[in-house]
């Protein structure tokens, strides 16, 4: 009794906060292992120690618990970029460290990262349910991606040819395309032709060539 009276009382919301984190983290596992289709709600509840219900409840099924996983991931990436961006002004680092980002070994959840997109936005493609919370997230994406690219630009002085949400769609355009090709053929697709075809997105020469 003296010892759970010394551990501190959980408020309501830190017991939320665990089983999400406990059910994002066995959905990660899951997916990533045997496939989105492949997994059932029941199987990523029994796997976090909770209920479906509690799954429900938190994400609304399977396909929001996809999409919350894929914003965990896409935070994640942004939080290990932001350093290495910052630091450097040189548009062909930065193209290079986004696409680092989406090639990570699949040790990493990097290649699974891919495959769940796909496998989300094929759903989403054929179900209007799951197609519009898609666009709203896609279009997150095009404006947080444009902005940091437009903040970048004002930083170094330079100035992009686009309108930031463009510039962003078409990086993103550039980063799943050849991630597409280079999950079939890695040698098909090597990191100095993504570093070009992004510099140009961007109307930017690298530093070096400067």
């Amino acid at each position: 009794m003296a010892r759970h009276a010394r551990e501190p009382r959980r408020t309501q919301e830190q017991r939320k906060a665990e089983t999400r984190g406990r059910l994002i983290d066995a959905a990660a596992e899951l997916f990533a292992t045997k496939g989105f289709h492949a997994v059932s709600a029941e199987a990523v509840a029994d796997a976090a120690g909770r209920t479906t219900g509690a799954l429900y409840s938190h994400f609304g099924g399977k396909e929001g618990l996809l999409l919350a996983l894929l914003d965990v991931w896409k935070e994640r990436t942004a939080a290990r970029l932001a350093p290495d961006l910052a630091a450097d002004p040189d548009p062909a680092a930065h193209a290079a460290a986004m696409w680092r980002s989406v090639t990570r070994p699949a040790a990493d959840r990097g290649d699974s990262w891919l495959l769940l997109e796909l496998e989300l936005w094929l759903h989403g493609a054929r179900d209007a349910q799951v197609g519009s919370p898609l666009a709203r997230r896609y279009a997150e994406i095009r404006r947080e991606l444009g902005e940091g690219l437009a903040d970048w630009a004002a930083a170094t002085g330079q100035a992009l040819p686009r309108p930031p949400a463009e510039t962003g769609a078409l990086v993103l355009a550039v980063l799943l395309g050849c991630a597409l090709q280079h999950r079939l053929d890695p040698s098909a697709v090597p990191e100095r032709l993504v570093v070009e075809a992004v510099s140009g997105v961007l109307g930017a020469r690298p530093v070096r060539d400067q």
